[in-house]
Parts: C-alpha cells; structure tokens; sequence
C-alpha cells in the first residue's frame, strides 16, 4: 500500500528582513519570520524579532496572497502593493492593536516567493482538508 499520499504537508518558513516605517516616514530594518503550518491552514504568522524578544502577529493567509495584488484588510490588518522611495514592488503590512500600531514593508519578491511556497503546502480552497476540528474545539474549550 502506497503511504505517500498520506503524508502531511510540512510547515514553510521564511526568514527576511522587514522595514518599520515611522511617522516621519524613515525606514528601519527588522528582522523576521514569515511561518505557515498547515495544521492552522487558515493562517499567517510573521513573527518579529527584536533583540531578545519575538513578537507574534497571526492573520488569515487569503489576506497576504491577496495583498500581493491589491489592497486588502478590513480589521487590524491592512495589506497593500505598493513601491518604495527608490520605485521598487513593496507591499505595505499595517497592523493595529489596542497597544498601538505598526506600519512594516517587505520585498513584494520575498512575500510573493512565500505565498508560492504555502500554496504547495496547502493549496488554496483545500484548507479545510487539513483542519484537525476535535483538535481546534478542545482548544477552544480549554481557553474557556
């Protein structure tokens, strides 16, 4: 018996470089990581990393692949394409929290290269296929 299509897709992570754009407009590097895992098949983490601290920030993965192309978000996360001060394909990462907000731009080649490396994971329409539900519902009621 063939085991192979059994296999679960394995989770992708990417490493780069970000830049924090401040109320003045300047951009600062920071590094971070972009992580999928398909037993969250719904989902996006990038997660910030600032000197010995990480910052987490978990959001719908239709949002980032849809950012890529056109303005997207209606929440605490916007993201849109756009070109930076030297005219080269950005996208443009907004985030809002109660503890204040956060403007972030990435290499439109970086994000795109993700997105495609997701989607072979788990290709977009199918995430339901991966969702472990007994799992989400014990998670949720242990939050409770």
């Amino acid at each position: 018996m063939d085991h192979s299509m059994n296999t679960a897709p394995l989770a992708v992570s990417q490493p780069l470089t970000l830049e924090l754009i401040d109320a003045t407009g300047t951009a600062t590097p920071i590094d971070a990581e972009l992580q999928y895992d398909p037993h969250d098949p719904y989902a996006v983490t990038t997660v910030f990393i600032t000197g010995r601290s990480h910052v987490r920030w978990t959001f719908g993965r239709e949002l980032l692949a849809a950012g890529l192309h056109e303005p997207s978000g209606d929440g605490d996360v916007h993201v849109w394409p756009c070109l930076d001060a030297e005219g080269r394909a950005v996208v443009i990462i907004e985030l809002s929290s109660p503890d204040g907000e956060a403007l972030v731009q990435a290499r439109t080649g970086d994000l795109a290269a993700f997105v495609q490396r997701m989607n072979r994971a788990v290709a977009p329409g199918s995430e339901s296929e991966h969702l472990d539900l007994d799992a989400t519902i014990t998670a949720i009621l242990d939050a409770a």
